[in-house]
């Protein structure tokens, strides 16, 4: 029996506010409650279209809730089961931004944000350990993923070349096929009326930027709908680009508020990707205080999430056919491998900075090499890091009951 308008709205509000623990925990969770309690969807369909939403780039747990929302309503229940999906943990994810950029430089503050940032390294490791179970099925995908780790942090090549070299060798490597799922002329001029509106919605306010706004705005408009279209594989493969683009490349952030930002985005219900929002506040209150970060906070929220909507609404009539196509599958097949590597450079890249003080970069010729002075080893993260990846990854504990006391171990050990 299909759900009211009301009954969909309340259910995912519910959702929306419970949604911690990433992408694996939020779409069991959306199947506990859609599937097992409620009866809206099928299994048969709800794997359909998880498998879908995983080959998109994007948010897959968000993605997938705006497909139920759709299944059910229509455009107007996707929007709706989607954006309660984002917005508990987008308010929150500000009302922290705000006061990180407030209270971030007090002592006892910083001290704690030390006890997060560290266990965040074991938080990525988790998530890398996670990711190779799925991925690395077969001696090519571990290849695949040794090939992108060196790519990245030896070769120090652009994120977008090994996402689209893997997918490419996945489709090429792969026999072809067909479906005999026929398209419906009046799903694809659904589907196209879905794609001119939705991309209207997305970019028409990007142009806008561009001709109007304050140059920092449209920069980060720009930066995050690139973003949009390459987050394959979950938020922790685009990390890593992210964070050296912010920090190294456009200097909007520093690296410990890089850090601190993915451990406030790990607190919250949500997508994981949120921490885009904390970046676009601290770039633009940057430059125009805190005006600007709202507007900041913003951009980055729209430019993130809209081409999901575009990605489900114009994608979804296609679900049947695009799940069964076998080059499709071979390309996400190889660039989930990829993933692995990409996951493995920002474990490293992440426990380098943090757990060192000094982390000096050499380039000789073609490669780019980042290794750290021995001597410069920071002793309390480092112990809170072996404590959380304990905690996280033998005695398999709550994540946040984990970076609660990793923080209050940090600011004890300030205090004393």
């Amino acid at each position: 029996m299909s759900p009211t308008l009301a009954d969909l709205t309340r259910t995912f509000a519910r959702i929306g506010c419970l949604s911690f623990g990433g992408p694996a925990a939020q779409i069991a969770l959306m199947h506990r409650i859609v599937l097992d309690e409620k009866r809206w969807v099928s299994e048969p369909d709800y794997l359909r279209a998880l498998s879908f939403c995983m080959l998109l780039p994007g948010p897959e747990a968000m993605q997938l809730a705006t497909w139920i929302g759709w299944r059910l309503h229509g455009v107007r229940g996707g929007l709706i089961a989607g954006g309660l999906f984002v917005l508990p943990g987008a308010a929150v994810v500000l009302a922290l931004s705000l006061l990180y950029a407030a209270l971030g430089e007090v002592p006892l503050v910083a001290a704690l944000f030390t006890g997060i940032q560290a266990a965040v390294i074991a938080i990525v490791i988790e998530a890398l350990i996670r990711v190779s179970r799925r991925a690395l099925k077969s001696r090519e995908a571990y290849l695949i993923a040794l090939a992108a780790f060196l790519g990245l942090f030896v070769l120090d090549l652009p994120f977008p070349v090994i996402i689209l070299a893997a997918g490419l060798w996945g489709f090429l490597r792969t026999p072809g096929g067909r479906t005999d799922t026929p398209t419906p002329p009046a799903a694809l001029t659904r589907s196209l009326t879905a794609a001119l509106t939705w991309g209207a919605i997305w970019l028409l306010p990007l142009a806008g930027l561009i001709v109007a706004a304050p140059q920092r705005l449209a920069e980060i408009g720009i930066f995050f709908s690139k973003l949009a279209v390459l987050t394959f594989g979950g938020a922790y493969a685009v990390l890593a680009w992210m964070a050296q683009e912010v920090v190294e490349g456009k200097g909007w952030l520093t690296l410990k508020q890089m850090i601190d930002g993915l451990g406030l985005a790990e607190t919250t219900p949500g997508p994981l990707i949120l921490v885009n929002q904390f970046v676009g506040f601290l770039a633009a209150h940057q430059v125009g205080g805190w005006p600007l970060g709202l507007a900041g906070a913003a951009v980055a929220l729209w430019m993130t999430f809209v081409p999901s909507f575009l990605f489900i609404f114009a994608g979804a009539p296609f679900i049947d056919r695009l799940t069964h196509m076998p080059r499709l599958a071979g390309a996400l097949a190889a660039i989930t491998a990829a993933v692995v590597g990409v996951i493995a450079n920002l474990s490293l890249w992440f426990a380098l900075h943090v757990l060192f003080a000094h982390v000096p970069e050499t380039t000789l010729g073609p490669l780019h090499l980042t290794w750290p002075d021995p001597t410069s080893l920071r002793p309390l993260p480092a112990l809170i890091a072996v404590f959380a990846a304990w905690s996280l990854l033998v005695r398999h504990r709550n994540l946040l009951v984990v970076l609660g006391l990793s923080a209050l171990a940090s600011a004890a050990a300030a205090v004393l």
